[in-house]
């Protein structure tokens, strides 16, 4: 009689490939090949190994452990780390009103395996997914394994997200340099094809446009959220129009680093140009001018995505909560 195999590890091994392809292939995936997926079938029914995927994730829940799911910190120059380090604080909050704790999981960007090696561990209930790049990637891998996770960003009702209203939040920006007077606006944006940068480049373009005065594309540059994108863009955009007045950036590292090359060209903030950030993080209050910016509230946002993900945990449905923004003036603008 054939001995029972316990766990994805052990048919894994039998098959001799990876515990994320067991998963696939047990899922039905089409990024593993038929004949592999066929030798698979065959061995979880020759040793009597049935999954039921959901419920063996859902059981995992006993261990009462998150999985805070970013990159490692030596992957950009902070882009993600300084927001997800804030956020992270109100994830632990929210866990921790709930009798959950909280792992962080700084992943290789490439790595796929990362999702099936922890679920198969038990270590783990679920993960709050933070990552930004090869993000599609990794939303795609939760979603083949049926993993109990939420993702900070637009889910468009394909899985559990908490996201702040992007798309108001560059209105607020537009409003408020229009409302100072400005004309010679330009703009720092997120990563091309980024839902949340595009939604904010929508809103303030939207703004400009029906003042009358769009969005020049010799304005407008992206830069990846990190302070280095912030100091070439800057530069690139003084280079294009040494004139401009206004500068709106995607993120407040990208802000803080346009004031230092603005300091750098001798232009003064905000009498010379006006400097509004994105996200409020607590740097933004300290930094000379302190930063304007749009708030997401990120405590409250951390709080959110803790309890979102306790209640897809207990079998609730997939939900998408957009969170309000908030414009806080400060001195930059």
């Amino acid at each position: 009689m054939k001995k029972n195999l316990a766990s994805i590890a052990d048919l894994a091994k039998l098959a001799g490939v990876s515990k994320s392809t067991v998963s696939r292939a047990l899922a039905g995936s089409p990024l593993v090949n038929s004949a592999t997926r066929e030798r698979i079938e065959a061995l979880a029914r020759e040793h009597n190994f049935r999954p039921n995927l959901p419920a063996r994730y859902l059981s995992l829940g006993a261990s009462r452990t998150i999985g805070f799911v970013t990159h490692a910190c030596a992957e950009s120059d902070g882009a993600p780390g300084q927001f997800s380090l804030e956020i992270q604080s109100g994830v632990a909050a929210g866990l921790k009103a709930r009798s959950f704790d909280l792992l962080a999981l700084y992943i290789d960007p490439l790595d796929e395996s990362w999702a099936a090696d922890y679920l198969d561990s038990g270590l783990v209930a679920g993960f709050i997914l933070m990552t930004s790049e090869h993000k599609r990637r990794h939303l795609d891998l939760l979603l083949e394994l049926e993993a109990p996770f939420v993702a900070w960003g637009n889910g468009k009702g394909r899985f559990c997200s908490v996201v702040g209203d992007n798309v108001q939040g560059g209105r607020l920006a537009a409003e408020r340099l229009l409302a100072l007077g400005r004309r010679r606006i330009a703009m720092i944006g997120g990563p091309k094809g980024e839902a949340e940068a595009d939604d904010r480049l929508r809103g303030f373009s939207a703004v400009l446009a029906a003042a009358g005065q769009p969005l020049d594309p010799r304005r407008l540059v992206h830069g990846d959220y990190g302070e280095g994108s912030g100091l070439a863009a800057a530069e690139a955009l003084l280079a294009a129009d040494p004139e401009l007045d206004a500068i709106f950036a995607a993120s407040d590292l990208m802000a803080i680093a346009a004031l230092r090359r603005l300091a750098a060209h001798g232009r003064r903030v905000p009498e010379d140009v006006a400097v509004i950030g994105y996200d409020d993080i607590r740097l933004a209050a300290y930094v000379s001018p302190a930063l304007t910016t749009v708030s997401q509230h990120i405590q409250e946002a951390g709080r959110y995505l803790a309890e979102d993900l306790i209640a897809r945990i207990d079998g609730g449905p997939i939900s998408t909560r957009v969170l309000p923004v908030e414009l806080v003036i400060r001195n930059s603008a």
